[in-house]
């Protein structure tokens, strides 16, 4: 696998900072996606850990481009690499997200989220009898947020992300399966940051379910000192779901374990009209406030009854029309790469 990444690197010469590639390798089913190259400043220097992981990062520009491939969406191999094709840390993406814009996310008036990893995040892959329906064309944007916390200045960082997809022809047809988003302080086209004082922290937001399907695969996303991320039917009270953080005695979130439901059964029902309360928690350890330090969302992927019950994209919207504007935002200072405040952070 690495000599093509050598030469497809190499391929780049002089690229602009971001360019964004996109190739098909038919004989493994993956749709490869390369951005770079990225110069990446360490973070803070002179500060201390815990202060850089919670002041600043890298933010880059929104990136399009378009799916090549009929078939379904199944899962991702990601990897960050220098202009030498030497593997880097995975630590210093903090997190990448990819828009489909194309189609609407069933939550919220603003552009679906097909897919997102953070530092915590390991390669994943759906069941072949699973997938997210995707067709050529189809117009797609990625930004990616680096935090380079390694003590030293780091040239040419180079994601590349490999998306597994099954073919069109796959016999038996996969069942289409469409990403959620469920966060505990979103707002469309703003932020979805919350501060951290010391200690215990809670945070939660109710919604009411729009259409009957259910939850085949569940994911999240913590930032460290993270607790877990829950989903509740406050139908009936119970916890449907609650992913719990791998962390270290300082509170560094290592892993948050995904779960699969589909696989030997129908998945977690959810019943239109019924509200559902997703609650992240935290524990600072610090003795100090930390501002705009954390996050708590879980995603998933979802299979409606009717999918032509499926929220329709309305570019007039206006949550669309904020979404659409804060993405093109991002990273447009100082040649598409700035150093972020924490609070602009839109996982």
């Amino acid at each position: 696998m690495l000599a093509p990444l050598l030469l497809m690197l190499t391929a780049l010469q002089t690229p602009a900072p971001g360019t964004v590639t996109v190739t098909v390798d038919s004989a493994h089913h993956d749709v490869v996606v390369t951005a770079g190259p990225y110069d990446l400043p360490e973070a803070m220097p002179g500060m201390s850990h815990a202060e850089m992981e919670h002041m600043a990062i890298s933010e880059t520009e929104l990136k399009r481009f378009s799916w090549p491939v009929d078939g379904w969406f199944r899962g991702f191999a990601l990897e960050v690499r220098d202009g030498n094709g030497r593997a880097l840390s995975r630590r210093i993406l903090h997190h990448m997200i990819m828009i489909d814009f194309d189609r609407r996310q069933l939550y919220y008036p603003a552009y679906e989220r097909l897919m997102g990893a953070g530092q915590e995040t390991a390669d994943v892959i759906v069941p072949a009898s699973i997938g997210v329906p995707m067709r050529p064309g189809m117009h797609l944007g990625m930004y990616l947020m680096w935090h380079n916390e390694t003590g030293a200045d780091i040239k040419s960082a180079y994601l590349v992300l490999r998306l597994h997809y099954a073919p069109k022809n796959q016999l038996p047809r996969p069942v289409d399966a469409m990403p959620v988003y469920m966060d505990v302080n979103l707002t469309v086209g703003g932020d979805n940051v919350f501060d951290l004082p010391p200690g215990v922290t809670e945070k939660s937001h109710d919604f009411v379910q729009p259409i009957s399907g259910h939850l085949i695969a569940v994911g999240g996303h913590l930032h460290d000192f993270g607790i877990f991320v829950r989903l509740t039917d406050l139908h009936s009270g119970s916890t449907m779901v609650q992913l719990d953080a791998v962390r270290q005695p300082n509170g560094d979130v290592t892993d948050l374990p995904r779960k699969l439901y589909g696989v030997s059964g129908a998945g977690l029902r959810l019943v239109a009209g019924r509200t559902y309360r997703v609650t992240g928690k935290y524990d600072n350890l610090t003795h100090a406030l930390i501002k705009d330090g954390a996050m708590a969302h879980i995603v998933g992927l979802f299979t409606p009854d009717d999918i032509r019950q499926w929220p329709a994209l309305d570019v007039n919207d206006p949550g669309t029309k904020a979404d659409l504007a804060d993405l093109q935002s991002l990273g447009k200072a100082s040649g598409g790469m700035r150093m972020a405040p924490m609070n602009h952070m839109k996982d």
